[in-house]
């Protein structure tokens, strides 16, 4: 479990996240969902160690992140796998090459191990045979997958994606969204996605923690979302008049 325990983040004088408590659960889309500003980006960069926090902790396990070693915390992420909002792909770089480099930077397998493991990850994503074309050459949604494929290469126990719905059409992000449940579900991975999609919210949201000027203001799941009377979790979600439509034909069933 990765735990976030009473985060305080604050630039200059902007405070962006005012003791915020949070935890994430294995073998479960854990979703951090709010307006622009709200604070999740910034919440998603302290929980992989990209900035630190004011006060408060973040706990892997038993272990307090931003007090490991330097070869501890090496260890550590090379249990992390990351998928950017815009696939971060090296242009390049071939797919195959995109997909073992995390393998060339963390592990001593022979290259055949490696190519090996590329074809394990695009199998995975339903991309066989495309190992060399390069990132030009794809789709976005694509890219997205091949994003994918190199975030789980080292078969990591935590997946973090940022946005990963960001500038696909509805049909493609229901397959990336189908992906990554599918692959936390199998592999039992701690998944933390930052996202605005409320597709993503009602199809596979375990886990949904709702931040709103800095603070958690509601945290359920997607079956509790369509019954809460959360005047903050309505006034964002709800801004949709289908899903407010959907709202109003559950609660008169």
């Amino acid at each position: 479990m990765i735990r976030a325990v009473n985060i305080i983040k604050s630039f200059g004088q902007q405070e962006v996240l005012k003791d915020v408590s949070c935890s994430f659960e294995p073998g479960k889309n854990n979703l951090i969902i709010g307006r622009s500003g709200a604070g999740k980006t910034v919440l998603l960069k302290i929980l992989i160690g990209l900035i630190e926090p004011n006060a408060g902790k973040v706990w892997y396990d038993d272990q307090d992140f931003f007090s490991l070693s330097k070869d501890q915390m090496r260890s550590l992420r090379m249990k992390i796998g990351m998928l950017f909002q815009g696939s971060a792909l090296f242009d390049f770089m071939n797919v195959e090459q995109n997909i073992r480099f995390p393998l060339d930077m963390f592990t001593n397998m022979t290259l055949g191990e490696k190519n090996k493991r590329v074809d394990f990850c695009l199998e995975r994503v339903s991309l066989t045979g495309n190992n060399s074309k390069f990132p030009s050459e794809l789709s976005g949604g694509m890219q997205k997958r091949v994003g994918i494929a190199r975030a789980i290469a080292l078969n990591p126990k935590y997946l973090f994606c940022d946005e990963p719905n960001s500038g696909l059409d509805p049909k493609t992000s229901i397959v990336i969204d189908q992906l990554i449940s599918d692959i936390t579900k199998e592999n039992n991975i701690i998944t933390v996605i930052n996202t605005h999609d409320m597709n993503s919210v009602m199809e596979i949201g375990d886990n949904i923690f709702l931040l709103y000027e800095g603070k958690l203001a509601w945290n359920g799941s997607k079956h509790e979302v369509l019954q809460s009377d959360n005047e903050i979790l309505q006034g964002f979600i709800f801004a949709s008049p289908f899903l407010q439509r959907l709202r109003d034909k559950a609660l008169n069933k």
